[in-house]
């Protein structure tokens, strides 16, 4: 088993960003944004932090529908269970002969897998970091493969939030202390640099996220 940490994380951040111009910092909205969503990462609740950002973002200037994005963007974190379950799920239960991987989908899952992946070169990249969690998910529920693509678009559906502070906060978000979920950190940070994403910007978010609390319960 091997981990992850944040100094490695910052280190494979600056690699990746080395030769792109050093930028602009983020705009006080940008950054209140990001913030935001850090303080709500179910990895890191803080209720105090969260009031404090939720009245900072409205303070720089964020609608309503701005907060909303962010709020339902940082929820999706929970779909991280899925991206590290589902895999070794469905090979224990290959192992035990409950499913036979050998088979070809059935018309039902060829169809969803067909709509929602087929040759997207978003989900192609996507499973380079996680192989197999999209086949898998398919294997063991089509509930559930479509409760994934439409739960996290929702963030997507509405753009009141640029997709570049949208990735941004994702990816900060991923570094936080508590959670440094490395797949999803590379697939948000290489998404930041092909939308055209400075070194700066980036680097600010990735210290936005290393600044959440670990989580400390919520009463």
């Amino acid at each position: 088993m091997s981990y992850t940490s944040l100094a490695e994380l910052r280190q494979y951040a600056d690699e990746k960003s080395a030769s792109l111009d050093e930028g602009e910092a983020l705009d006080a909205l940008s950054a209140a944004l990001i913030a935001l969503g850090v303080s709500m990462s179910v990895t890191s609740i803080d209720a105090q932090r969260i009031d404090n950002e939720i009245a900072a973002a409205f303070d720089a200037g964020a609608s309503l529908e701005q907060v909303q994005e962010i709020v339902a963007l940082t929820s999706g974190l929970g779909v991280h269970t899925l991206m590290i379950g589902c895999v070794p799920v469905i090979e224990a239960a290959r192992q035990r002969g409950l499913v036979n991987l050998d088979e070809p989908l059935d018309a039902k899952r060829q169809a969803l897998w067909d709509k929602h992946v087929g040759d997207d070169p978003f989900w192609k990249a996507f499973s380079e970091e996680l192989p197999g969690f999209l086949m898998a998910m398919l294997r063991m529920s089509p509930d559930l493969f479509v409760g994934f693509f439409e739960y996290c678009a929702v963030p997507w559906k509405t753009r009141t939030v640029s997709p570049q502070i949208k990735e941004l906060a994702a990816m900060a978000c991923d570094a936080a202390p508590s959670h440094q979920f490395g797949p999803g950190f590379r697939v948000h940070l290489a998404n930041c640099i092909k939308l055209g994403i400075k070194k700066r910007a980036i680097m600010q978010a990735l210290d936005i996220g290393a600044s959440a609390a670990p989580h400390q319960g919520y009463a």
